[in-house]
């Protein structure tokens, strides 16, 4: 699990070994408030218990893309927690609130922007910080390399038009690794 810490945010990355997916809570230190991004179901136990010992009030379960290998957690949180669940109005699953490319998403003193990333499936949402310090992408960059598009509703011009835009700034990271 990966931990960081300054004055004003929570940050926790979480992996689950069975789907090689990655979870990511990211709160409010003020406040209280939190998202979970890319929740797991089988992993419902474990992020609930660490948003409990954090004090973080859950207020969104967000998702990233909807594929097969990214079994969501979110059901699970909206019938134990009062939080609603987003995804990318393009996606075609359905959610409380369904984000299109530029929406804010507000918890306590911290926002993330939705930034449309399709490519890798044609609802992608990036993730970036209000201060561009964090953009969690789900498959649309991976540690090293980009997501597939050989999968359903992937596009690959599509997606080399995403990355060259840099339009979330990770160009740089993908030609430097």
């Amino acid at each position: 699990m990966s931990i960081l810490r300054n004055s004003r945010i929570i940050f926790r990355q979480l992996f689950d070994s069975e789907s090689w997916t990655y979870t990511y809570i990211v709160g409010c230190k003020t406040k209280n408030k939190a998202v979970i991004i890319d929740p797991v179901d089988k992993q419902f136990d474990r992020d609930r218990k660490l948003l409990e010992e954090l004090g973080l009030d859950i207020k969104y379960a967000v998702n990233t893309h909807c594929h097969a290998d990214h079994i969501t957690g979110s059901g699970l949180f909206k019938s134990h927690t009062k939080c609603k669940s987003m995804i990318s109005k393009n996606s075609g699953a359905m959610a409380d609130i369904l984000l299109s490319d530029g929406d804010i998403i507000s918890f306590g003193d911290q926002s993330l922007q939705a930034v449309a990333t399709p490519g890798h499936t044609s609802g992608c949402l990036t993730y970036v910080s209000y201060d561009g310090r964090f953009a969690f992408t789900g498959d649309a960059l991976l540690i090293r390399g980009c997501g597939r598009t050989d999968f359903q509703q992937g596009n690959f011009p599509t997606y080399a038009g995403v990355l060259l835009n840099g339009k979330v700034g990770l160009v740089p990271i993908l030609c430097n690794s």
